[in-house]
């Protein structure tokens, strides 16, 4: 089975799985025609974070998230009169991108079928034409006019025809010349050309991919494991073993269960800030003489209104379970919709800016540094029974609120026991900075926060919440900020059940 948020990828998946490939080629083939089609939320330009369960035992992780290049000075920033990395139009939020080395390293180690059969569908899409999703079409006057972007017109119209030359000689670069033809070819030198010394060709030849130890909890009698820092999934087990020692209602209708939840995500992540950068301590963060406090601090009568402290989005995830139930559980971003709005020259690939990430606080432990990573938002899951056998995977889009979401369907999947249909399709709740609706300033310090409700939640949750001394705000449906979330589960009796979230309109669960 293939999880994805647009039908096209879904199908490569599973047509790479009948042809005999792993769940590791069908999520990358999967992924390679996201990046053609779904320039919005992710592509070559971005990174990568995966998991992959082989059936038994623990997982292992795949950090492909890339580095800041040799060029980045703080001190220019400062100097320029920023406090913080900007969001679009500034080469300073432009890491070098590894999703291409995350393809490879996880095709190297698990694939099973050649990587020219692996990429076929993706660069005959890019070649011949493939038709434009409403949300491309939607999302396409955001980059009407952007310098080098020839290929998404501002007045795109679902239904037309797009094609993408520049990705589909990237593709077949990179399948011509290996991992050279893709960093040291064309896509590398217009890098190096926008870059204006932010790059240098040493840069782009150390691989960003890198194999890292998941983390782990046991909650709910399963074993939940994400990526590491500078990934933020440890928010996302730390809210879970808050929330599975709490006294959650049975009925997750009920407004105390997304109060207790809320608060649960509050005391996980007010310090993220501070403590989240490359080379931050997971297993430390994770520790339950860290957390027990916090969970102590919860009062099921009234929120807590955690104020972080003063401290010194555009994303797709899909995931593919094969007939050996090996798992993977992918996740690729440009960070915010087409990423920067600076795009590689002839390529038309949109660069990422998960640059953003950075502090430029003069010495924080994530400030703006050649060769560092940002901290970062991806934050895929997986579930393992008690005896190793995989139960599900599981992630989703969102920015700061992907542990949010996530938080909210392991309740509902593992605690309460609700199918894979029944948790994805239910009414949400996010925590929101009160100023911004780009997602990534949840926990920046001043920030007040206010919990953002889907319009199909409970109708008791507002007033409910509102009364515990939460700030609402009630949002209509099919909003993005709530997440496209996808989840296969392995069922007891071995077979596989899933589903893709409806809020992505186009996306599909299918399988064999």
């Amino acid at each position: 089975m293939v999880s994805t948020v647009d039908h096209v990828a879904t199908a490569a998946g599973v047509d790479l799985l009948r042809r005999g490939g792993s769940a590791a080629d069908a999520a990358v083939g999967a992924n390679a025609v996201l990046a053609v089609v779904a320039p919005n939320m992710c592509g070559m330009g971005g990174d990568v974070w995966a998991l992959i369960h082989t059936g038994s035992g623990p997982p292992v992780a795949l950090d492909a998230s890339g580095r800041a290049g040799s060029g980045a000075d703080p001190d220019r920033m400062r100097a320029e009169g920023h406090d913080y990395i900007p969001l679009r139009g500034n080469i300073a939020a432009v890491t070098v991108p590894g999703a291409v080395d995350g393809w490879l390293a996880l095709h190297d180690r698990f694939g099973r079928l050649p990587l020219a059969e692996v990429l076929a569908e993706s660069i005959r899409m890019a070649e011949q034409g493939f038709t434009a999703s409403p949300l491309l079409a939607g999302a396409a006057p955001r980059v009407d006019g952007v310098e080098h972007n020839t290929d998404i017109r501002g007045d795109l119209r679902a239904g037309q025809i797009v094609t993408r030359p520049g990705s589909a000689r990237s593709l077949l670069a990179l399948l011509g010349e290996g991992r050279d033809g893709f960093y040291g070819g064309e896509f590398g030198q217009e890098l190096i050309a926008v870059g204006c010394g932010e790059y240098t060709t040493d840069d782009l030849g150390e691989s960003q991919a890198r194999w890292v130890d998941p983390l782990s909890v046991t909650v709910w009698d399963h074993d939940m494991w994400t990526v590491p820092p500078t990934s933020q999934g440890y928010l996302t087990l730390a809210a879970a073993w808050m929330a599975s020692g709490l006294d959650l209602p049975d009925d997750p209708d009920d407004p105390v269960w997304a109060h207790l939840l809320v608060e649960a995500a509050s005391q996980a992540a007010h310090d993220r800030q501070a403590v989240l950068y490359d080379g931050a301590d997971g297993e430390a963060l994770l520790d339950p003489a860290r957390l027990g406090p916090r969970r102590e601090a919860i009062d099921p009568a009234r929120a807590g209104n955690v104020a972080p402290p003063v401290a010194g989005g555009g994303t797709t995830y899909l995931c593919a379970v094969d007939a050996d139930r090996m798992g993977v559980s992918l996740i690729n971003s440009n960070a915010s919709g087409f990423g920067s709005h600076i795009v590689a020259g002839s390529t038309g690939i949109f660069l990422q800016d998960r640059g953003i990430g950075f502090s430029l606080v003069p010495g924080h432990p994530a400030e703006y540094r050649p060769g560092r990573r940002p901290p970062h938002t991806l934050a895929p899951a997986l579930v393992t029974r008690s005896d190793g056998r995989l139960r599900s995977v599981i992630g989703t889009m969102g920015g700061d609120a992907q542990p949010q979401v996530l938080l909210q369907l392991m309740a509902r999947h593992l605690h309460h026991g609700q199918s894979a249909g029944r948790a994805i399709g239910a009414g949400r709740w996010v925590l929101a900075p009160d100023d911004s609706d780009a997602g990534f300033e949840t926990w920046r310090p001043g920030t007040g926060r206010k919990v953002v409700i889907e319009g199909h939640a409970p109708p008791t949750w507002g007033p409910a919440l509102e009364s515990l001394g939460h700030e609402v705000e009630l949002e209509p449906d099919e909003h993005g900020r709530f997440g496209h979330a996808h989840l296969i589960e392995v069922a007891d009796e071995g077979h596989l059940a899933g589903c893709a979230d409806p809020r992505a309109i186009v996306s599909v669960a299918a399988g064999l």
